[in-house]
């Protein structure tokens, strides 16, 4: 699993201009799931980002992670974070998973956010159209790969 997590102040996702998602400050989370992938990489990524310290702490310094500021969250899947370029100008989507793998390994992962955060996960559509607006605090990106433990 892939996963680019975004320090927000606001952010929202929106599907044929119904707002789906909308939350303060938080993580916006990308993620994008390989075949591959399985319940310790859920478990990985999830302890890994809610534990996370990129939140300001009385001191400005990044020192809090979002369980600490009880911070709001919206996940949403995105199969491009597995495109690979290596040959010509059409990124190839190939080692993204498939619905029927994807989809089951993506509904464990917000209910494993929820069960650590103790609360709702917001989250975007799989498969849909979406738009998502965001408000990038910091700015603060962070990729994390279960793959790649760095």
């Amino acid at each position: 699993m892939k996963t680019v997590i975004q320090r927000v102040s606001k952010a929202s996702v929106t599907i044929e201009g119904k707002i789906v998602a909308n939350i303060k400050n938080g993580l916006l989370i990308l993620l994008g799931i390989v075949e591959e992938d399985t319940k310790e990489d859920i478990d990985w990524l999830v302890n890994k980002i809610t534990n996370c310290r990129i939140f300001p702490d009385e001191n400005r310094v990044m020192n809090l992670s979002l369980i600490d500021t009880k911070g709001e969250a919206i996940i949403v899947s995105q199969f491009t974070l597995h495109a690979s370029t290596k040959k010509g100008n059409r990124p190839s989507y190939i080692k993204a998973a498939k619905p029927e793998i994807a989809i089951p390994l993506y509904n464990q992962f917000v209910k494993q956010f929820e069960m650590v955060l103790g609360k709702p996960i917001q989250t975007g559509q799989f498969g849909a159209d979406m738009k998502i607006e965001l408000l990038n605090d910091g700015p603060v990106t962070i990729i994390m790969d279960s793959k790649n433990k760095e």
